[in-house]
């Protein structure tokens, strides 16, 4: 009877130590079974999918098959572009272009005609080409406004209206970006239509060049010749033809997405907008600058259409003669140019 009791005793404290042997070392063997595999650690990730497909798709039941596609590298380039690389372009290229005209005005001082004036006026635009002009110029004006806001919106405005307030001039600042567009691509048109000819290179851009227009002559009296517009106005000309013609055909790209190009299309279009638009607007700063307080009698030119005789002779003296002679019914003897201004 002894015997069996202590059989008793000793047979549940066996099957408790046996268990508990059991629980530490089953799952130990039942890792290696494919039963007990982990389904996170064994599962594709994101970057495989990439890796392997180049972009990350889901499943949509709309017609638009695109919004399938949930990543893909070229979108986070993008982001990176817009978010980091292209605010540091327009403030190096904007700021900085302030930085440098502020410095010259400064140090030059305002450019200012040397003689006095001489009561006599000279029409330097017509009425058509002022018309084109301001066409382009407002409507760039509106473009840079309005694109600005979306790179620096959110930096810079947005903490001083608030988020609502924000919001409200984004969607306006849209529209007006949209349809203004198709004023400035008109404008582009019509002033490389009018001025082509006249800002095709010449005999005196060379000189002008070389002597940098006489610009930094404190002394105003380094005026080299040059034609109906100097070796500067080209330079401003062609960038803003050929700038508008890349702002032209990349905006047209995104004012009809994805019906021209894909995705990537898209996004290459921006980066071509958003840079040349940032570039453009410093380089029309500089415009503003020498065509209003850096240049004296130069607004009167796209102001009224006529310029002081004497202006004119200073800054473009071989348009003056060639006008005069016009004027005069004196036609050049053929093959042979006439002589620069002194």
């Amino acid at each position: 009877m002894r015997i069996w009791s202590l059989g008793r005793l000793i047979s549940p404290a066996v099957a408790a130590f046996i268990l508990a042997l059991g629980l530490l070392v089953v799952p130990a063997g039942a890792q290696e079974g494919p039963s007990a595999s982990n389904p996170t650690a064994e599962a594709v990730n994101e970057q495989q999918l990439l890796d392997e497909l180049n972009k990350v798709q889901g499943r949509v039941t709309i017609p638009d098959r695109k919004a399938a596609t949930l990543q893909q590298p070229q979108g986070r380039e993008y982001q990176d572009f817009h978010e980091g690389v292209l605010p540091w372009i327009g403030t190096i290229a904007i700021v900085g272009m302030l930085l440098v005209l502020a410095l010259f005005y400064f140090v030059r001082g305002r450019i200012r005609t040397q003689a006095d004036e001489s009561g006599a006026r000279i029409l330097r635009f017509n009425a058509l080409e002022r018309l084109a002009h301001w066409i382009t110029a407002t409507a760039f004006i509106v473009l840079a406004v309005t694109g600005l806001n979306f790179v620096f919106g959110k930096r810079l405005l947005m903490p001083l209206i608030g988020p609502e307030a924000f919001s409200t001039w984004s969607v306006w600042a849209k529209y007006a970006h949209d349809f203004g567009s198709w004023a400035f691509m008109a404008g582009v048109l019509l002033i490389l239509v009018l001025w082509v000819w006249d800002n095709l290179p010449d005999r005196y851009d060379a000189n002008w060049l070389k002597s940098a227009g006489g610009l930094f002559d404190r002394s105003n009296k380094t005026h080299p010749p040059a034609g109906r517009f100097n070796a500067g106005q080209k330079f401003i000309f062609w960038a803003v033809v050929l700038g508008g013609i890349a702002l032209s055909v990349s905006g047209i790209f995104m004012l009809f997405p994805f019906y021209f190009t894909d995705v990537n299309g898209m996004q290459m279009a921006q980066y071509i907008h958003a840079t040349v638009g940032v570039l453009m607007i410093a380089v029309i700063i500089a415009h503003i600058y020498i065509g209003t307080v850096g240049m004296e009698g130069a607004y009167d030119a796209m102001g009224s259409g006529t310029v002081d005789l004497n202006w004119a002779k200073e800054h473009h003296s071989a348009w003056v003669e060639e006008q005069q002679r016009k004027a005069s019914g004196r036609v050049p003897p053929p093959h042979t140019a006439p002589e620069p201004a002194e």
